[in-house]
């Protein structure tokens, strides 16, 4: 069915219906963009009166104008390289992972084996594996120089 047709066959209270519905939606969106505005004006006011501390919270114009400054500072470069290196390593740990995965498959005494290390790595925080392998990994790259 077309959307003329639907039109046609549409009642009267639906189409009310609808149109209530579809202002109700943007009087929500008006009031949520209003709350954000008034926010910020209230927090650049209180900035720019002394009321709160500028240096903590800053000011809707200084971050607005440091986000304008750091454009001329290579902003762009470093967010292609950072966007790149985040794929790249994104890539490499799929990859591994379905590597690990097949092989874990396999090989039922490899997978026998390797169960406990992986609950135990299951386990741990995230977060907290990251320093974990950069450590390791810098100790093993780089050689210890004696004096």
């Amino acid at each position: 069915m077309t959307k003329k047709l639907e039109k046609k066959l549409m009642s009267e209270d639906r189409k009310r219906y609808l149109r209530k519905k579809k202002f109700r939606k943007i009087e929500i969106l008006a009031t949520q963009i209003l709350i954000v505005v008034a926010f910020i004006g209230i927090w650049e006011l209180l900035a720019r009166l002394g009321k709160i501390d500028s240096f903590i919270t800053s000011q809707p114009s200084r971050i607005v104008k440091t986000f304008l400054n750091l454009s001329s500072n290579d902003l762009g470069r470093h967010l292609r390289i950072t966007c790149i290196e985040t794929l790249v390593g994104f890539s490499l740990g799929t990859i591994m992972g379905v590597i690990i995965a097949i092989i874990l498959w396999w090989s039922s005494f490899i997978s026998k084996v390797s169960e406990p290390f992986l609950v135990i790595l299951n386990a741990l925080p995230k977060v907290a594996l990251g320093p974990v392998i950069i450590t390791v990994s810098y100790t093993h790259l780089t050689l210890p120089t004696i004096a």
